[in-house]
């Protein structure tokens, strides 16, 4: 986790919140926007299913950002959700706020193991390569991060969320500089959510 010092102006600022596929954005985004009051940027087009039944909080235009970034000014005092690999085409034009998930990345793979089953998509390469192929990005992207100017960043723990709640969310007040409600984002976090657990 590290932070940066931020003067801007809250209504300037773009909260992103991001990880890798089901690392638990969707779990924050909702988090957030109980708890902080913060007003999302979707679209609704992606609708609620067996794999997120609380809904996925998603733009679809996030998916062209590398095409097309020309909207992301619509975000400012609100929050968004991009993915890791997309953040690298955020414009460098706005402030952002971002809330980083991080998962085992065994249980990553294995939730994403099961969505692709369902969709009747095979896994590109095995879990060991994976695993590297995902930690290799992850170090990329953190020390992008680390040296943008208009970033501040916020790692928070999608396991820690479930195992000490209260230590991510004054993380997160810390992060955010001010009070959350911190009921209503627990209220956010349900056990039964939490399938795909890595065995110890």
């Amino acid at each position: 986790m590290y932070f940066s010092p931020m003067d801007t102006s809250p209504s300037d600022i773009i909260t992103v919140v991001s990880g890798l596929p089901r690392s638990g954005t969707s779990l924050m985004m909702k988090m957030l926007q109980a708890g902080a009051g913060l007003e999302t940027v979707t679209d609704n087009i992606r609708k609620a299913d067996e794999d997120n039944p609380n809904g996925y909080f998603e733009d679809q235009r996030v998916k062209k950002l590398r095409d097309d970034n020309s909207w992301i000014g619509e975000a400012r005092g609100k929050m968004l959700k991009v993915v890791s690999m997309l953040l690298y085409h955020l414009p460098d034009d706005f402030t952002y706020r971002i809330v980083f998930m991080q998962r085992d990345l065994r249980e990553v793979l294995t939730s994403q193991s099961k969505m692709l089953v369902r969709r009747n998509e095979n896994q590109a390469a095995d879990d060991a390569q994976m695993i590297k192929l995902y930690r290799k990005h992850l170090d990329h992207v953190f020390s992008y991060l680390a040296n943008r100017e208009n970033m501040t960043v916020c790692r928070i723990s999608f396991n820690r969320l479930f195992a000490d709640s209260k230590a991510e969310l004054e993380t997160l007040e810390k992060f955010f500089g001010m009070g959350l409600n911190r009921d209503r984002m627990i209220t956010a976090i349900d056990p039964k959510l939490y399938r795909r657990r890595a065995s110890v």
